[in-house]
C-alpha cells in the first residue's frame, strides 16, 4: 500500500528507515503537482490580462508589456525577501522544531511589511518617468505609468501573500497555497471582466482587477497558515506570552534576520541584476515599435505556460532538500535535488513540443493582431528547444535554495544573462530584430542549464556544517524560551 504524503514527510524527518527510489520519486510528485498547477494558474492570470487587453488593441497590450519586466522585478525582490524566511521554516520543520518555525513567520510578517512599503513608494515615485526610461513612444506612455503605479501598491500583499505561502509549503502544506492561487486567477477573471469591459476602464481595469486578487487571495493564505495549519498556526504557542507583550514576538530578531538576509541577498541580488537586464533588454526592443513589444510580451506570457511547470517542481525540491537539511541527511538532499531536476527536464521537454507545434494558435489565444500573431509564433518556436535545459538551471537553484546557499548560484544566474543573453542580443539585434533577443536567450538559457548541472554534480552545496547541525538542536528551542523569558522581563519593568 503506497504512504501518503504526510506518511513519506515523516520519514524524511524521522529516519525511521531509509526511503525506496520510488517512494523519492513519489514524495517529489505528490509535492510537485499542487505547485505545479499553483505556477500555472499565476501565469493564466497574466494571459487573462494580457489577452482580455489584447482584444482591446496593441496599444493597450504595448503598455502593460513595456512595464511587465520591472514589475517582475519589484515582485523578485519581494519573493527573495519571503524565501529568506520560508526557507528557515523548512529547516526548522525538518528538525521538529515547530516552535521556532512559527516564531520565523512572526518576525517574517512584520519586516515583510516595512520591506515591501518602502519598496511600493520607491515604485510610486519611478512610476512616472518609467515609460521614458524604457524609450517607449508617447501613446502608451500614460497607460503604462498608471499600470505600473497600481500594481506598485499591491507589493506589501504580494510579500505577505509569498510569505504565507512559502511557509505553507516549506512546511509540507502544498495543497493550500496551490488552491488559493488558483482561486486568485478565477478572482482575476471575474474582476478584470469588471473593470476592463462592464466600467470601460481598459489597462487600469486590469490592475485593479489583480490588485483585488492578490489582497484576497492574501486574506485567505494568512487565515490558513496562521489559524487553520495543524503545523503553524499561533494558537499553539498559547503558553507565549499575550496581549501587549506578544508584540515582542513580532520583533525582528538579529540571528533570524541574519539568515534571513544569508539567504534572501543573493536572491534579491540576482533578481534585481537579472530584471535588469530583461529591463535593459526592454529598452533595446522598444524602438522596434509597438508590435514588437506586444509579440514579446505575449510570447513572454505563453513560454510562461512552458516554464511554469519548472518552478513548481522547484519549490518542491526546496521543500524536500530544506527538511532534509534539518534532519541532517545529506543523502536525500542529493537524491530529491537530482530526482526534482530530472523530472523538470521531462516534463518541460514536452511543453517546448507542444509550444512549437501550437504556437500560433497560443498566441491567436491572446490577440487578433496578425503581425503580432506572426512575429510571436516565430520567436516562441525558436526558445522551444531551450526549454530542457532552462529546467535543469529552474529545479537546481530551487534545490540550492533549499539547502541554504544561495550565493554561488545567484552569481551564477545573473553572469550568465549579463555576459551571456544581453551580450548577443546587443550584438543580434540590429541585424535580426525581435529575433535576435529570443536567439539569444535561448543560446544563454542552455548554457545557464550546464552550468546549473556542473554545479549540481558537485558536493560542496550539500555539504551539512556543524551550524547547520547545532542550529537545528534543542538548543535552539531553549534559546528561543530565553528569549521571550528576557522579552517579558523588559516589558515587565517598562
Amino acid at each position: 500500500m503506497s504512504l501518503s504524503k504526510d506518511e513519506l514527510l515523516a520519514l524524511v524527518r524521522k529516519g525511521a528507515r531509509e526511503m525506496s527510489w520510488q517512494e523519492k520519486l513519489r514524495l517529489t510528485v505528490l509535492l510537485s503537482m499542487p505547485a505545479m498547477v499553483a505556477q500555472i494558474s499565476s501565469v493564466a492570470m497574466q494571459i487573462i490580462d494580457a489577452s482580455m487587453l489584447g482584444h482591446l488593441g496593441t496599444k493597450e497590450s504595448a503598455s502593460v508589456g513595456l512595464v511587465t519586466t520591472t514589475i517582475w522585478l519589484f515582485g523578485g525582490l519581494c519573493s527573495a525577501f519571503a524565501a529568506g524566511f520560508s526557507v528557515q521554516v523548512a529547516h526548522y520543520v525538518g528538525a521538529g522544531d515547530l516552535r521556532s518555525a512559527r516564531n520565523i513567520i512572526r518576525q517574517g510578517i512584520s519586516s515583510g511589511l516595512i520591506f515591501s512599503v518602502a519598496l511600493a513608494l520607491i515604485g510610486l515615485s519611478i512610476a512616472p518617468f518609467l515609460p521614458s526610461w524604457l524609450r517607449a513612444d508617447e501613446e502608451i506612455r500614460t497607460d503604462a505609468s498608471e499600470y505600473f503605479a497600481i500594481v506598485a501598491l499591491a507589493l506589501p500583499i504580494l510579500t505577505i501573500n509569498m510569505l504565507a505561502a512559502g511557509s505553507l509549503r516549506c512546511s509540507g502544506n502544498i495543497k493550500v497555497p496551490s488552491f488559493l492561487n488558483s482561486m486568485m486567477c478565477v478572482l482575476d477573471v471575474i474582476f478584470n471582466y469588471i473593470f476592463i469591459f462592464i466600467l470601460d476602464m481598459g489597462t487600469i481595469g486590469a490592475a485593479y482587477g489583480t490588485f483585488l486578487g492578490y489582497a484576497i487571495t492574501m486574506i485567505f493564505m494568512l487565515y490558513f497558515m496562521a489559524i487553520k495549519d495543524k503545523q503553524l498556526r499561533f494558537s499553539l504557542d498559547e503558553d507565549l506570552p499575550q496581549g501587549r507583550k506578544s508584540f515582542s514576538l513580532y520583533m525582528p530578531r538579529r540571528r533570524i534576520m541574519a539568515k534571513a538576509i544569508k539567504i534572501g541577498s543573493p536572491i534579491s541580488l540576482e533578481r534585481g541584476v537579472m530584471c535588469g537586464a530583461q529591463i535593459a533588454i526592454t529598452g533595446i526592443i522598444a524602438p522596434l515599435g509597438p508590435v514588437a513589444i506586444a509579440a514579446n510580451a505575449f510570447a513572454i506570457n505563453i513560454e510562461s505556460v512552458c516554464y511554469m511547470p519548472g518552478y513548481g517542481i522547484s519549490e518542491a525540491a526546496t521543500t524536500l532538500v530544506g527538511q532534509s537539511l534539518g534532519a541532517r541527511r545529506k543523502d536525500l538532499m542529493r537524491s530529491f535535488a537530482w530526482l526534482s531536476v530530472a523530472l523538470g527536464m521531462v516534463i518541460m521537454a514536452l511543453m517546448g513540443v507542444l509550444m512549437a507545434v501550437f504556437a500560433p494558435e497560443m498566441m491567436q489565444l491572446i490577440t487578433t493582431d496578425t503581425a503580432v500573431i506572426k512575429l510571436g509564433a516565430e520567436v516562441l518556436r525558436i526558445e522551444a528547444w531551450a526549454e530542457p535545459m532552462f529546467a535543469a538551471s529552474i529545479v537546481a537553484y530551487g534545490a540550492f535554495v533549499g539547502s541554504g546557499r544561495t550565493l554561488i548560484p545567484s552569481i551564477m544566474n545573473l553572469g550568465s544573462i549579463w555576459v551571456v543573453r544581453l551580450t548577443l542580443a546587443i550584438f543580434l539585434v540590429p541585424t535580426m530584430g525581435l529575433h535576435g533577443v529570443w536567439i539569444a536567450m535561448c543560446v544563454e538559457l542552455c548554457w545557464r542549464g550546464i552550468a546549473f548541472l556542473w554545479r549540481l554534480k558537485g558536493r560542496s552545496w550539500s555539504n551539512i556544517s556543524m551550524e547547520d547541525n547545532n542550529k537545528h538542536s534543542n538548543t535552539k528551542t531553549l534559546e528561543l524560551q530565553e528569549e521571550l523569558i528576557k522579552t517579558e522581563t523588559i516589558y515587565d519593568n517598562y
